[in-house]
């Protein structure tokens, strides 16, 4: 997804349209050429990371979503050295391990995706852990009123209320379209936030903080909004 605002890039303007054309016309017909459609997708998310100009978010992407990283590289997690921690005012501190969460009761959810950017992708599955059953389980204590997630690319960080935090369609996602999330998606874990602008759902997810008040995330920081609701959201969770 594209977490942050559109970048332009410096430069010669007629370049990059001509650059663009090109690119565009070869991908026009991958939408119904799904292998390769894959493979653009895959394309798009690698480069975009290795990106500082931002061309490659102006790029047709027939898989609609679009994946963007604030560093300029980020290490690679798997079942062998992955740890999702979970502290801060909590009772029962832990550190999972991708296989643990994986063993743990998934929860399938069926959203949207709608970036700042513009783009959106609408009624994608997840399937993860329900955020609200990890602080359960360890125990939230009376003065913890929110929630602060980290990541491991070192840089990104959100926030939700507790409240928010407990909702049945915010979840710690280990698939995407009933496939692990891959590296380039924000895996092998990430965080996904249904009602929200996707901005709020942090890729490589490596921490969740339970603290006294809302901390603003990497974006919050730099003026997007704390609650970052779509306009359209059911702030009641009423599936719940």
């Amino acid at each position: 997804m594209a977490d942050q605002p559109e970048r332009r890039a410096k430069g010669a303007p007629v370049g990059r349209r001509a650059l663009l054309g090109m690119l565009a016309a070869g991908a026009a017909g991958l939408a119904a050429a799904p292998p390769l459609q894959r493979g653009w997708e895959s394309f798009l998310g690698a480069a975009s990371q290795k990106d500082p100009t931002g061309l490659t978010g102006l790029l047709p992407n027939p898989g609609g979503f679009r994946y963007y990283s604030i560093v300029g590289s980020v290490p690679r997690k798997n079942e062998g050295n992955y740890a999702l921690t979970i502290s801060g005012l909590v009772d029962r501190p832990k550190t999972y391990t991708l296989p643990e969460l994986r063993a743990l009761p998934q929860t399938r959810v069926i959203g949207d995706a709608v970036c700042t950017d513009g783009w959106r992708v609408d009624n994608a599955p997840w399937e993860g852990v329900k955020l609200a059953d990890l602080l359960d389980a360890a125990g939230v204590r009376d003065k913890g009123t929110a929630v602060r997630f980290t990541c491991f690319d070192g840089a990104y960080s959100e926030s939700l209320t507790l409240e928010q935090a407990r909702r049945s369609d915010i979840l710690v996602a280990l698939k995407l379209q009933d496939k692990p999330i891959s590296h380039v998606q924000g895996g092998p874990v990430r965080l996904y936030v249904a009602p929200m602008y996707f901005y709020k759902s942090a890729k490589w997810l490596s921490g969740i903080e339970v603290t006294e008040q809302v901390v603003p995330g990497f974006w919050e920081e730099r003026g997007y909004p704390v609650d970052g609701w779509l306009d359209d959201a059911d702030r009641t969770d009423g599936a719940a």
